[in-house]
């Protein structure tokens, strides 16, 4: 699979960046096109993710699933739309669902955020908006049939 966003680069814009703890972004999603999925998928998941976070298991930004497997991109600050569509924004580290752009702590040095794209075999995930962040993720990544991710950085000085 192949997964490419026109709108980062290696660092991510402010409009991405979170709105909250500091932070003074608008926290958009970015826009994002993918293809290439194998035989068999029957839905997206895409996850955003930072390693790099003083918390344990990082920080899950963006945990959106039950994306239907006809789409192959969406625009930016794409979450009522997605959720038109039927798709699922769960709950994230932030504690609410939906996309939370990045944010680290000041001076932390930079952080990478890695946005991946999840080719699943099923139309409809066994997991709620309510469901962990860590359990949805790891759901995700254990039923995935393929992936594809691209990473940008952003650091607060």
């Amino acid at each position: 699979m192949e997964l490419r966003s026109p709108a980062l680069g290696e660092w991510f814009p402010l409009r991405y960046v979170y709105r909250g703890y500091g932070c003074t972004g608008d926290n958009l999603s970015p826009p994002l096109e993918w293809r290439g999925e194998p035989p068999g998928t029957q839905s997206f998941a895409i996850t955003m993710h930072d390693p790099d976070a003083p918390h344990p298991g990082g920080w899950w930004h963006w945990i959106v699933f039950d994306i239907p497997s006809t789409l192959h991109s969406l625009p930016e600050g794409a979450g009522p739309w997605l959720r038109e569509l039927g798709a699922v924004e769960s709950v994230t580290t932030f504690g609410e669902p939906g996309y939370g752009g990045p944010c680290p702590p000041v001076g932390h040095g930079p952080h990478r955020y890695y946005i991946t794209v999840w080719a699943l075999p099923v139309a409809k995930a066994p997991l709620t908006v309510d469901t962990p962040p860590e359990q949805a993720a790891r759901w995700i990544e254990g039923h995935a049939l393929d992936s594809a991710t691209i990473m940008a950085r952003f650091e607060r000085s």
